[in-house]
Formats: C-alpha cells, structure tokens, sequence
C-alpha cells in the first residue's frame, strides 16, 4: 500500500527521545536543537501587529518582496555569492526543495560524518545515495577522505557550519579545499548555515557561499531568534535552481507564512549579541565539566557537544541516562558510529548543571 520509497525512511531519534521526555514529570531534557529563549518582544509584536491588520492570506510563492530584498544585502555584505534568493518554510524547507530539483535515483551525495539527520533521510527520499565523510576523531574535513568519497555518479556535497551535533565551525582553509574539489568536477554545494549567529571563538564563521558559486546557501530565523515554530528561512544561488526551487514550492508549501515574513523584518535588524554570550557562557560550562571524564571536542559553535561514551557505546550510555531523567540523543542517529552521545547545552543553566552532574556519575 505504501510508496516503496517509504521503506528506507525512518522515525526520527530526536523526536522519539523528545516525545520520552514529554511523557516524564519534570525531564531534564538536553536533547532537543530549539533555543531555551522565546522570541523577543519585539519580534513578536510585530508579528501580532500584522495578524491585527489582516495579513494572513497568501503571499508571493517566493516571499514577501522587502524580505527578499533585505535577506539580498544581508548576504550581499556577507560576501556570499548568489543570482536570487526565496524565502522558504524553514531551512528544512528549503533543503527539500534543493533536494528535489537537484537529486536523481542513483545521485550520490557526500555528507560529512556525523550529520544533521535529515541530510540522509532526504537524499534517501528522492532516490539518492548518501555517502559519508569521515571526520572522526577531531570533526574536521580532509581533503584524502573527501576524494576518496567520490564516484562518477557524485552529485552534491552537503555543508554544515557551525553543525549540528559536533559544534564543529569549519576553517576557511577548509571550505576553500571543497571548493577546490566541487569546482574540479562541476559539484553543487549547499550549505545549511542555520547557526552562523552561534560562533564562540571567532568573530564570524566562513561560509563556502562566499567562495564557491554553485552554492546553494539555506539560512533561516528558527535558531538565532528562537522562531523554529513560525518556520522561515530563505535560500539563495543561482538563478536556474532558485527559480525551480520556487515553482516546486508552489505545489507544495505554496508560500511561507504570511505574518512571519513581516516579522522577520524587524528580526534582521535585532541585536541577538547578548543571547549568543549567553550561550557561550553555557558551551564553556559544559566543556568545562564533561571534558575531563569524557573523550569531548570542545565546540566552536552551535549550541550542541558530541562527547564519546567511555565504553564506545553512546546507546548504552544514553539509556542510562534517561533512567536518571536526562535525556540526550544516541550519536547513532547522527552518525554511521555509535560512539558519541549529543547533548543540546540550549537549555537553562540549573537543567545543565544537574544534567552534567549526572552524566558526570555515570
């Protein structure tokens, strides 16, 4: 009865370790990506102001034209390259659409490892090949596991920096060698930079948009305003994938939200610096307290840390934990290795210290 494709499509850990928690009385739950602040007051009024004045309807299917014009000189100052942007639901939504006007069955696509979770189950989707990148120990990209990765049939590399679940911000050096290997063999790029704002380290964090053209750089307001559940986000590349990308969207989420796209707006223009030294604040705490029981890269940004369980076996420790009432996620389900745990450290600061403490007993 159901699409063959479906065969290959999992329910997503994450959710699964969510729902557990949702059922428990007072979790500490450190396994969820969403910021632990609400949207700020400004961005919300604007948001209500405009829901006031009528604005629910349908909108442009490539959104609102000042919010693509602003998102334009956003990334314009940025030094990203690009022909035209769209405003999508979500970086999710947008990464669909990519995937959809660019993948067909048998297409391989490189992912470094470990990976967002919906970078594989989207691939699968549209009759794809995944093939992995390995970065273990240290999270960072080499240039001999990269060729090594590639086949005739490889279409696109997948980019994530600042990534989720290492923290891991790629150098420039870095990004500049994928550029250097996609433009030897004619490779698109997209690159989810959904938590450029959470760097730690570095002023900024480079972008393989601003070096390679045939990118398509997704970005979005979920993560660095706390708006994951008004999803938008937006894309920008070249001109004959975006203008594709937009009509897939009008047949299937049509448009973004109407009154978030206003919102948005005042969002680009407010200043989110002292949420994100919060989170540093909480990166250092947590780095602090876990490294010394723990095998832990310390993470240059994101607001997550991928510790490696002391037996190799992240399920084990995972379960254990969430018999003391922390909840993490299994590194499996970010990975082909199941060593690693995820902790989300967007949490408040007295959950992050009774979870460290626990984790820090086992």
């Amino acid at each position: 009865m159901l699409a063959e494709r479906l065969k290959m499509i999992k329910p997503s850990g994450v959710r699964r370790i969510f729902d557990r928690a949702s059922r428990m009385k007072d979790p500490l739950d450190l396994s969820l990506g969403e910021p632990d602040f609400d949207i700020p007051d400004e961005i919300k009024r604007e948001g209500i102001r405009w829901i006031e004045k009528g604005f629910n309807k349908y909108t442009l299917t490539q959104g609102i034209p000042e919010l693509r014009q602003k998102v334009e000189e956003y990334l314009t100052d940025k030094g990203i390259r690009f022909d035209t942007v769209m405003i999508t639901a979500g970086v999710t939504g947008g990464l669909l659409l990519s995937c959809m006007c660019l993948i067909d069955p048998g297409d391989e696509v490189l992912i470094p490892d470990p990976y967002f979770v919906m970078y594989e189950y989207q691939v699968l989707l549209m009759g794809g090949v995944p093939h992995y990148i390995d970065t273990y120990p240290d999270f960072r990209l080499h240039e001999d596991t990269i060729r090594k990765a590639l086949t005739p049939r490889t279409k696109l590399i997948i980019i994530n920096s600042p990534a989720n679940p290492t923290g891991t911000v790629y150098s420039k050096e870095e990004l500049e060698m994928v550029a250097r290997i996609a433009g030897e063999r004619g490779l698109i790029v997209i690159s989810d930079d959904i938590y450029e704002r959470f760097v730690y380290d570095v002023p900024t964090a480079p972008c393989i948009g601003q070096m390679y053209e045939k990118t398509i750089t997704l970005n979005g307001f979920s993560k660095a305003w706390g708006m994951t559940g008004w999803r938008l986000g937006y894309a920008a590349g070249p001109e004959e994938i975006i203008q594709q990308m937009i009509t897939l969207q009008q047949y299937s989420f049509t448009c973004p939200p109407s009154f978030a796209q206003k919102a948005a707006l005042v969002a680009f223009d407010y200043d989110m610096g002292e949420y994100i030294r919060r989170y540093r604040e909480k990166r250092d705490f947590v780095y602090d307290a876990l490294h010394e029981r723990y095998r832990v890269t310390r993470p240059q940004g994101a607001f997550f840390i991928f510790p490696e369980a002391d037996d190799g076996d992240g399920k084990k420790l995972v379960e254990r934990a969430i018999s003391k009432g922390v909840f993490i996620i299994p590194g499996g389900v970010f990975s082909q290795r199941r060593s690693h745990f995820r902790i989300s450290f967007a949490a408040p600061m007295d959950v992050l210290e009774r979870g460290v403490a626990i984790l820090n007993e086992l």
